[in-house]
């Protein structure tokens, strides 16, 4: 496999777990093509949290890099002129820059985001969007993806984020597989809003969550939100309440992602017919998995098989993210 570079630029007062999740995930693996490099203006930088760290790779590594990812740091701390060129340099030669939480900020002040939508976490965004009036903000959103820019809310949503890029480039097979190694949700859509209102259950009450794993086993049949409900001992009404309050998005939307998820890890992985991976995952006719796959990602199920079958052998240098079909 063609390897592809990634670089993590840790900036002073950088969040630990910010810098943690890409580090994690785009580690090297059998599996993968990814070499991260952690990148820093000076060896030494000092966390969020008061301890410091030590980077091996400096601003070299990240002209080299193919991806370059900012984790968030203090928006407060000016940026060295020398990061800002850094960044605008890998957006003019066309890699993918990304950043997560508070991460924006320095994308932001590079130029990279002018123009385009973005985001980040959620007790900043007033503040990012009076500084950065030529970025459209996403408020409600765990991740936007604009191409070769991409941006993230705080802090987990990074995790989504990440995975959501492995997908892109290797194939949902593969980020299923690093998702479960990191006992992480294999996706969790972009769309979704990154402040749950309720995030853990309320005292007295159990988490859907054994619910929501009851039914990721039986993505072939027809679970509607009457069965679920049932399944959790619940009212419809209750179940709906207590479900958007845990996930951000609704009980069919989260149906219809994880219904799309296992379409294409079937067709990564096997050799059924559209037809029956249609049938298998719950989305009923072929017709429908396509209107679904069009809609969703811009292109049809066998072209979806015709980039990722196989998708271990490829690199995400090679990769597009999805491809069109003609």
């Amino acid at each position: 496999m063609t390897v592809h570079r990634v670089a993590v630029l840790a900036l002073d007062g950088v969040t630990p777990l910010d810098l943690a999740i890409p580090a994690q995930i785009f580690t090297t693996r059998p599996e993968t093509a990814y070499v991260m490099d952690l990148c820093a203006l000076e060896a030494k930088v000092v966390t969020s949290a008061g301890f410091a760290l030590v980077a091996d790779g400096g601003l070299e590594q990240v002209r080299a890099a193919d991806t370059v990812i900012v984790p968030g740091f203090d928006p407060v701390l000016p940026l060295p002129d020398a990061v800002l060129d850094a960044l605008s340099g890998a957006r003019e030669r066309g890699k993918r820059v990304v950043s997560i939480c508070t991460g924006a900020f320095a994308l932001a002040a590079a130029g990279v985001l002018d123009g385009l939508h973005a985001t980040t976490h959620w007790k900043h965004i007033d503040e990012f969007e009076q500084s950065f009036p030529a970025v459209t903000v996403d408020r409600d959103v765990l991740y936007v993806d604009e191409g070769d820019v991409l941006t993230s809310a705080g802090v987990c949503c990074g995790i989504d984020l990440c995975l959501h890029i492995v997908r892109r480039d290797l194939g949902a097979e593969v980020a299923n597989q690093i998702a479960r190694g990191l006992v992480a949700a294999p996706h969790r859509d972009g769309g979704q809003a990154q402040y749950v209102p309720a995030p853990v259950a309320v005292a007295g009450e159990a988490s859907l969550s054994g619910t929501r794993g009851w039914a990721l086993q039986r993505l072939g049949e027809p679970l509607t939100l009457r069965v679920l409900a049932r399944h959790a001992g619940l009212s419809q009404r209750t179940f709906m309440r207590r479900f958007t309050d845990e996930t951000g998005t609704t009980p069919l939307q989260w149906m219809l992602n994880a219904r799309l998820g296992r379409a294409r890890e079937l067709l990564e992985t096997t050799d059924r017919s559209v037809e029956q991976v249609a049938r298998d995952c719950g989305l009923g006719t072929a017709a429908n998995l396509r209107l679904h796959f069009r809609r969703t990602l811009d292109t049809t199920p066998t072209a979806y098989r015709r980039t990722f079958a196989h998708s271990t052998s490829r690199s995400p240098a090679c990769s597009p993210a999805v491809p069109n079909s003609d």
